[in-house]
């Protein structure tokens, strides 16, 4: 039979092993939930805080940790709150004024980040962790504060002074690699690996570097230390996959396997990170940068952030992008609309937003709509220039000259650089002459500025391009325009020069090219007949030869003969066409 005393004393044991197991159930829980936080399972790591904080409401480590969550998905308000919490639920918890600081700082807000910070340090002035998180908060920002962060991670690892915990040194590695001072921050990983070799994050930042380096061989196999040591460890198939794709543009040749390999990888780490909104969003991002625009689309059809979260911007951006990429325009049109109308985020509009707004409203019709949102692109940037000059050429296959002639203008303003920049001047050229030329033609009197920089941009094609021959022919075309504006009835053949080096370059230079250029052909011999007439007949009779060579029959050839050779001059004749 048990004694009085007998049975307090299991009575104690057993409260002893129930306080022991709660203990070791909390401890345990939260070292879970920063490994789903560490693994990029936000969704997760939040479930499981909030349960903590909920069961376990006077730690302050429980709201510290959920914040941070929060801050990691940019939900700074929902962060904010969490910390004050935190505060009032354990006063004595140094983390959550630095939570506060590092939402301040996220907010734009430094005066009063270091006024928590300092609230922080006057509660833990000896542990390493304050530090460690302060330090932390100055480089997760936009613009990190690389100044204010140092001494803060240096006291850190100071204070830690038996080295246990690895992440003081992998802080201090992300501090030099942030800053590509890949000398520095390389022994800092391995001293994290030192203490903690299961410390997968280390891995993966090395990799990163290796990616950043361009060392991509190097990058695959340091990360795959990462996927061997924990086939479940979702960020560094998330790096794999960014260093495969970098790997599939630097090796044309390998691309294809490289980039299946890549989206692969994605997808393997999207589907490691409990497809919260967070991983779901950086895959579609990652989507777009392969290109895969038909997944995409279907992607952020369903992709919905909460409410007033900025991220709700990107996604309808992507919506827009990947339905214009589709050739869905029409929907296309309403996303980019949409993306417009949002006037909180009139700050963060691009170029290229502009610039797949023009696309949709060209592809719909408006063409002048269009036009002008692709400049807007192109001034915002340079790279855009290219689709400037497709809708340029649209409008120039619609014979609307004088826009054709705006959008190369302004693409040929653009971007020097450009490997079509000689096609871009001759289609300037192109718009400005038809723009003279039937303006001319219906006698309004167009503006002789027109030919000049037409006359100017067929210069440009023949000096980047000198064997380009047909610009040489529409040279000489501005400058039969030229010469009848400046000259009327005593041209002085300013044509002439650009006449004979087209026929240089078809006859003499390439003769095989002779053949496909007959007609051009023509019309170079009856100009230069023309204009030779009234000074050399002889030499005027050998240009009009030439021409009855390769069309016996044309009229204006055998006129002119004609009449040097003393028949009487033939009627007027009518008004030449514009020369195509």
């Amino acid at each position: 039979m048990m004694t009085m005393k007998m049975i307090k004393k299991a009575i104690t044991l057993s409260l002893g092993l129930v306080m022991m197991g709660g203990t070791a159930s909390f401890a345990q829980s939260l070292a879970d939930a920063k490994k789903a936080m560490d693994a990029e399972q936000y969704q997760k790591a939040g479930a499981m805080l909030k349960t903590l904080v909920s069961t376990q409401g006077t730690k302050g480590e429980n709201f510290f940790n959920l914040g941070e969550v929060y801050l990691r998905t940019d939900d700074i308000d929902s962060a904010r709150a969490v910390f004050t919490k935190g505060i009032a639920a354990d006063a004595k918890y140094a983390l959550n004024y630095v939570g506060l600081g590092h939402a301040d700082l996220k907010s734009g807000n430094p005066t009063s980040a270091k006024t928590n910070f300092d609230k922080a340090l006057q509660l833990g002035t000896k542990d390493y962790q304050t530090y460690l998180a302060i330090g932390r908060a100055y480089t997760d920002q936009a613009k990190p504060d690389y100044a204010a962060a140092l001494p803060n991670l240096q006291k850190a690892e100071e204070l830690d002074a038996k080295d246990k915990d690895a992440e003081t040194f992998l802080a201090l590695g992300d501090f030099y690699a942030m800053q590509t001072k890949n000398t520095e921050a390389y022994p800092m990983y391995l001293r994290a690996l030192d203490i903690n070799p299961t410390l997968n994050r280390a891995h993966v930042q090395i990799g990163r570097m290796y990616k950043m380096a361009f060392a991509y061989p190097e990058a695959e196999a340091e990360l795959k230390k990462a996927t061997e040591s924990d086939p479940n460890y979702g960020p560094a198939y998330r790096e794999l996959a960014e260093n495969e794709m970098r790997w599939a543009l630097a090796d044309p040749k390998n691309a294809p396997a490289k980039r299946a390999e890549a989206l692969a990888n994605m997808k393997k780490y999207l589907d490691l990170t409990d497809k919260s909104f967070e991983s779901r969003l950086r895959y579609a991002q990652f989507l777009f940068y392969a290109d895969d625009f038909a997944t995409l689309e279907k992607e952020v059809a369903n992709l919905h952030a909460e409410a007033n979260n900025p991220k709700e911007f990107v996604v309808i951006r992507m919506r827009g992008y990947s339905a214009i990429e589709n050739k869905n325009f029409e929907q296309g049109l309403k996303y980019m609309n949409e993306l417009f109308a949002r006037k909180q985020d009139e700050s963060r509009i691009v170029g290229g937003d502009y610039l797949y707004l023009g696309k949709a409203l060209a592809a719909t019709g408006n063409d002048s709509l269009a036009l002008v949102n692709v400049v807007k692109a192109v001034s915002m940037d340079s790279t855009k220039v290219d689709a400037l000059a497709e809708i340029g050429k649209k409008l120039y296959d619609a014979k609307n000259y004088v826009k054709a002639a705006d959008a190369y203008r302004t693409v040929v303003k653009s971007n020097s650089k450009s490997p079509s920049i000689a096609m871009n001047y001759f289609y300037l050229g192109l718009a400005d002459y038809y723009n003279y030329a039937y303006a001319n033609q219906a006698n309004k009197n167009p503006d002789r500025s027109i030919l000049v920089e037409a006359d100017n941009a067929f210069a440009k094609v023949t000096e980047l391009a000198p064997d380009y021959e047909i610009s040489y022919l529409q040279r000489a075309r501005v400058n039969k325009l030229l010469d009848a504006k400046d000259n009327g009835e005593t041209p002085k053949g300013l044509a002439v020069p650009y006449y004979e080096k087209y026929v240089e370059l078809v006859t003499v230079t390439k003769p095989e090219k002779a053949a496909a250029n007959a007609k051009s052909l023509v019309d170079a011999y009856n100009n230069l007949g023309a204009y030779a007439a009234p000074t050399d007949k002889e030499k005027a009779k050998e240009y009009f030869n030439k021409v009855l060579a390769i069309d016996p029959t044309n009229a204006t050839a055998t006129d002119n003969l004609k009449f040097l050779n003393g028949t009487p001059a033939p009627a007027p004749a009518k008004k030449a066409p514009i020369k195509k």
